[in-house]
């Protein structure tokens, strides 16, 4: 095992050197706290948490949406913890690739790089698809394509313009997000315990669906099945991480970014779907509609339901905008090891990759296709094939986490100079593998989701051949 490991780190050598950028082609050191903190709440308060939890509460029941979100919020836990470390040792844009490929082997960088411009490509798309059935509560005789092609201009510009105008822009709608969760969740709970009355004049009974319905009415392998609908929803946590190459003083920042989103999310998350499991049957939940706007439409407030859908349209495009930001870097990085075309690295005067922007757009026109062909079914195929190529990638950073810390003592340096050090080591990178794993494997028992199976560990050989083989005619 130690030769193999020795091999693996003096032939990553060469391959690491790819990495590293001219002083020309640097991003800028832009963001600051406020930034970094938004900017990972923004890509994950989005499409799977306004639309996704209405398909795992119809698919696990209501109280087997709130363990299985319980659930979720250990496995973010976990990751962020490793990437908390990996991060703030050696922050670079693009970074997950790097850290796998140094720590675990080249190829499978090359493969972890690919699949996180997948993830967000992906979701991209079915971002842009949700938007679109948002703006069918309001015009329902204009075709959901119209409305993604509109959005695809606006959320492109807002990422070519300077990387500050798009964190700044970024910070401004995920606050919008956090707002309207705090006041869903004051409003939901005062529906819940009879302070606000429904719309025909009743009070709801305290967890009235939970009784209804039964704590877990399918029992417990919808859990396990919706689990990589769960984590599509926490995707977006380990943007920290693609932008500790843009980040002001990273050792202090990401850190403390990391301990509070974690905290904001299980707030935010767990109660919110508390909420929702508790006002919404399980036999009315999907994805069609927004579990949230099917909360307001409930309750008895004027134009609440209005102004909640004008709200999740603003997220859902702020996760979107997110998103083309992760999967633009994630080109330009491997453009910048020299797996891809020169031109991708190229920076325009405000230190924006424009050209691979432009090519991750292509997520975007995927929605146009897929929202002419059935918008909810193929939701739930992006979605599932978007959550599995995130915990792929969540799987290589515990995988990377492990093996840094392994290499880093091995080569002589002391455990306190790290700036942050995920607790309980080897535990953690241990059990967020495995439960990353258990994830995938429940796939395979959801017909719906299996495709991302089908999808996803296909991708995953091509790279690894792709990988060799391109490395192969570069030796010759």
């Amino acid at each position: 095992m130690n030769t193999v490991r020795i091999f693996l780190f003096s032939g990553v050598d060469v391959y690491m050197d790819k990495i590293k950028n001219t002083e020309q082609n640097q991003f800028q050191r832009t963001m600051k706290t406020r930034h970094l903190v938004m900017l990972s709440l923004g890509g994950v308060i989005g499409t799977g948490l306004f639309f996704n939890t209405g398909y795992i509460i119809a698919s696990a029941g209501p109280a087997g949406a709130i363990l299985a979100y319980l659930i979720g919020a250990l496995v973010v836990y976990l990751v962020m913890l490793c990437l908390g470390e990996l991060a703030v040792a050696m922050p670079e844009t693009g970074a997950f690739h790097t850290y796998a490929a140094r720590f675990i082997s080249p190829a499978t960088g090359y493969t972890v790089a690919w699949l996180y411009w997948l993830t967000w490509t992906v979701a991209l798309g079915s971002s842009l698809t949700a938007a679109g059935l948002c703006m069918q509560l309001w015009f329902p005789a204009i075709a959901i394509w119209k409305w993604c092609l509109i959005f695809c201009v606006i959320i492109f510009t807002l990422n070519i313009i300077t990387t500050r105008f798009f964190a700044e822009s970024e910070f401004w709608f995920s606050l919008i997000k956090v707002l309207t969760i705090i006041l869903f969740i004051i409003a939901g709970s005062a529906a819940i315990f009879g302070f606000i009355p429904l719309k025909d004049g009743t009070s709801a009974p305290f967890f009235t669906n939970l009784t209804t319905s039964g704590w877990l009415p399918n029992g417990i392998t919808p859990i396990l099945m919706t689990m990589v609908a769960v984590n599509f929803a926490f995707s977006g946590t380990e943007l920290i991480g693609i932008a500790a190459g843009e980040t002001v003083n990273p050792q202090k920042t990401i850190p403390l970014a990391i301990k509070t989103t974690i905290i904001r999310l299980v707030i935010f998350f767990v109660g919110t779907v508390v909420v929702l499991s508790a006002l919404i049957p399980m036999s009315e939940a999907g994805v069609s509609k927004s579990p949230f706007v099917q909360v307001f439409e409930n309750i008895g407030i004027p134009y609440a339901a209005d102004l909640l859908n004008f709200v999740i349209l603003t997220a859902i495009l702020s996760a979107a905008n997110s998103g083309l930001y992760a999967s633009g870097r994630m080109l330009w990085s491997l453009s910048n090891q020299g797996t891809l075309p020169r031109s991708f690295t190229r920076l325009s005067q405000r230190g924006v990759p424009v050209i691979a922007l432009t090519v991750s757009m292509l997520g975007g026109l995927l929605a146009l296709f897929t929202s002419v062909i059935a918008p909810d079914t193929v939701f739930v195929a992006l979605t599932a094939i978007s959550g599995f190529a995130v915990v792929a990638v969540w799987l290589s950073i515990c995988a990377s986490h492990y093996f840094f810390r392994r290499h880093y003592l091995k080569s002589g340096n002391a455990l306190s100079s790290l700036k942050f050090k995920a607790p309980l080591y080897p535990y953690v990178p241990i059990l967020g593998f495995i439960m990353c794993l258990i994830a995938c494997i429940g796939l395979a028992f959801d017909p719906e989701q299996r495709i991302a199976l089908y999808c996803g560990i296909p991708f995953v050989a091509c790279c690894y051949i792709a990988y060799y083989v391109t490395h192969y005619y570069q030796k010759k």
